[in-house]
Formats: structure tokens, sequence, C-alpha cells
């Protein structure tokens, strides 16, 4: 059992999407254990003040119509602080999305929340530390082999094509296809293999930067010196060679 010095909150949020800058939260809930290990639980809908996506209501259930009479984080934002007071915080994946998202919706707020002294645990770190996820983990978990020769190329490519094979024979949910088993876990939408572009609803948006979370397109038709820019900057040729492709398609619609 857990021995706590101080309180622990364990925090997971529900939001309209997973850009830091732009998305909002529209259920939080704190599970806080205390030194004794007594147990008390906060849950709040939060209304964002902005429309939640039809993916992000896929996802969490969540939809414009339960959340429109809900309090506003600002509303709510003294009562959390004071439910977090003294804790440390721990969450799943929680440290890259949870407590990043959190701290900008209290700074919005304008709730000074200090993460002075306090601990951040986050136990998807515990997982990834504890079982890793290497080849050679993943082929001694899923062939009961130990990869000898890792990291020579033939080696860790024929160790692959054996973990596809009983990964296949493990999740029947998978199928037996390429075709199938991409269907159960999600393709990746591609723009460039660097991922400074992303697909946001068969829309190209910017993923780094001043512009991060904005249509190429539009950036370019507004600035086309910022092609330049990116043209003589130090980006893959991939990434180069598909902003040349938007830019071309950009200027002929603008014609």
């Amino acid at each position: 059992m857990l021995q706590l010095k101080k309180p622990l909150a364990f925090i997971d949020l529900e939001t309209t999407g997973i850009n830091l800058g732009t998305d909002r939260i529209v259920e939080i809930a704190i599970v806080k254990i205390l030194t004794d290990g007594t147990r008390i639980v906060k849950r709040k809908l939060v209304n964002p003040e902005m429309p939640i996506p039809k993916g992000a209501s896929d996802v969490h259930g969540i939809t414009d119509e339960m959340v429109k009479d809900a309090p506003t984080f600002r509303q709510v934002a003294q009562e959390l602080k004071q439910v977090l007071d003294g804790c440390d915080i721990a969450g799943y994946n929680s440290n890259r999305f949870d407590i990043p998202l959190l701290m900008e919706e209290f700074l919005r707020a304008q709730v000074d929340f200090d993460m002075k002294n306090r601990k951040l645990l986050d136990v998807q770190n515990i997982f990834h530390k504890m079982e890793p996820r290497t080849l050679g983990a993943a082929y001694k978990f899923y062939c009961n082999k130990n990869l000898d020769g890792a990291h020579s190329a033939e080696v860790d490519a024929s160790a692959t094509h054996e973990i596809l094979e009983a990964q296949v024979s493990r999740y029947p949910e998978l199928g037996n296809t390429v075709e199938s088993i991409l269907k159960t876990i999600g393709e990746d939408q591609i723009v460039d293999f660097a991922r400074r572009f992303v697909l946001e609803n068969g829309t190209e948006v910017f993923n780094f930067g001043k512009y991060k979370g904005r249509p190429v397109a539009d950036v370019l038709k507004s600035e086309p010196q910022y092609y330049d820019w990116m043209m003589k900057g130090d980006f893959p040729q991939h990434t180069k060679q598909k902003l040349t492709e938007i830019y071309t398609r950009t200027m002929l619609k603008k014609g």
C-alpha cells in the first residue's frame, strides 16, 4: 500500500481536443488520497465556452447539450485549487497532457496555481520504465525468445515479422490482413514524416511554431513569405516537398 507523506491527487481530464494552446476542459475528475488512505472524489462538468468537436464527443461522450448549463473553468478554478492544495499530483500521461492543460486553464482564469513543492507522478512513465517498449522486450513478450544479435538489421527485421505473426495469433480481433489490422489500431494520417504538419478534419495544419494549429493554406495565403522562410530553413526535404504541394495548390486556387 502507498505510504504518503502528503495527499496524492489523481487527475483526469476530458477535453475538446489535444491542443494545449487552444483546447479546453469539459470534465475534470480528482481522486484525492489522504495520508491515512481516505479517498475523496471530486468530479465536475465544465462549460468550455466553445463547441465540442464531434470527434471529441465520440471519444468521451460529452456533448454541447450536456455542458451548456455547467460552470466555466473560471467559475470553478478557486474550488479546484483548494481541492488540490497541498497535494502531489498523479495521472496517466498527466505530465505531458493533463497537467499542462490544467495549467493553461488556471492561467486563463488568472488563478495562481503554484506547482512548486509538488511531486508529479505520471503512472504511464512507470509502465514504460518497468515494461520496456523496445524490440527486444516485444520479442520476449510475444515470442518468448531472447533477441540475439539485436541491432543487426536483418535480425531486427526478422524478429519484427515474428512479433507481428504472434500478435495476429494472440489478438483475433486484429484479423489477419494489413487492412484489417490498420482498421483496428487506426492508421496514422501522415502529411510529412517529420510531422511538421498534421491533418485535422482533412485539412493540413501546422504542428509547430507560432502558427501551430492553423491551416497551412490560410497562413500561406496571408503570409507567403513564410513559405520562403521554411524552404530556406533546416527542414527535412519531405517536409519541403509537402509544403510546396500545399503552396502550389493554394496559389492555384487563389488565382
